[in-house]
């Protein structure tokens, strides 16, 4: 009977810590072989001018593959990957944990309180080439609109409604990220 017991309350531990940690990380966006990319959306510099393509697709492994090629030309550079959500809340989360594969490049990530906001909040990050889980730190994101830093806090909203995977170098040349999940934490 107290082996029973001891091991009974041993998976109770157990499920009550799993359960705690599940609560403090939430699943922003886990891609899949069933994955439904209607809320992901390309938008690349021929918005204003430019000849930089891209697209997302699911690869067999189920990842998101986010891939293209910059063009500088016509004042172009860039490419990117938007999410958009209904409202997600972050006041009790500290950052971001995206589990990704990328091409040893840079890559920006960005998030939006309101999607209709004019400037995003962003951090940029490298790769490695290999798989890892990049952290990205809430509170360090700083406001940037076209590239500029502006002179607003961090952020600090309660939530946000877009999130954003952008590349642009300053040069042209092809790029590659593997996105497996997004979880804020």
């Amino acid at each position: 009977m107290k082996k029973l017991l001891f091991i009974s309350s041993y998976f109770l531990i157990l499920l009550i810590f799993k359960t705690n940690t599940l609560m403090s990380q939430n699943m922003i966006y886990n891609f899949d072989n069933n994955s439904d990319l209607k809320n992901w959306v390309i938008v690349n510099d021929d918005v204003m001018g430019g000849i930089s393509s891209s697209n997302l697709i699911i690869e067999n492994d189920g990842n998101g593959v986010f891939e293209g090629r910059i063009s500088t030309a016509n004042n172009g550079g860039f490419s990117s990957l938007r999410f958009n959500c209904k409202k997600i809340f972050v006041k009790d989360n500290t950052h971001f944990q995206i589990k990704i594969k990328g091409d040893g490049k840079d890559y920006q990530f960005r998030i939006k309180a309101n999607r209709d906001d004019y400037y995003s909040y962003i951090i940029s990050f490298k790769t490695s080439g290999e798989w890892e889980t990049v952290t990205i730190p809430i509170k360090e994101m700083y406001a940037s609109f076209r590239g500029r830093k502006l002179d607003i806090k961090n952020f600090n909203s309660d939530y946000f409604e877009q999130i954003t995977f952008l590349f642009g170098n300053k040069k042209d040349e092809n790029f590659k990220l593997l996105i497996d999940n997004i979880i804020l934490d």
